[in-house]
């Protein structure tokens, strides 16, 4: 299942069939790392807005997100993430060498942000 087939009755189904966590053993935990989606949409929306860009954070929560999620990360993250956003995501993903041409051929005609791509390749 790709991200445009996801809807807001069926992306938790979703990401319960590929949530792999031993850690978590309650919903509040599964819900806990649902949040990061959210986290990573108002970090992506502060960064747009005051070009405060919280790197590390930005990939601790992308790597939990595949830890996680695994394959179903992805999908997940263009169903969560606006299109502003966009551009920002598929700059990380690069970096953390998670973008996969075949999978994400929404993204691209999406331009990577040049600003982004120069502070990750300064860590």
């Amino acid at each position: 299942m790709y991200f445009d087939e996801l809807t807001e009755h069926n992306h938790i189904l979703f990401a319960i069939k590929h949530y792999e966590n031993p850690q978590s053993v309650t919903v509040d935990d599964f819900m806990e790392d649902m949040k990061k989606f959210k986290y990573l949409k108002r970090l992506f929306k502060r960064y747009l807005n005051s070009n405060v860009l919280r790197t590390n954070l930005i990939l601790n929560h992308l790597i939990i997100l595949f830890n996680v999620f695994g394959e179903g990360t992805i999908p997940l993250l263009m169903y969560k993430l606006e299109r502003e956003y966009w551009s920002i995501l598929k700059t990380f993903l690069i970096y953390l060498n998670r973008y996969d041409e075949a999978l994400m051929m929404m993204l691209k005609d999406v331009d990577i942000d040049d600003d982004v791509k120069d502070i990750l390749d300064q860590l």
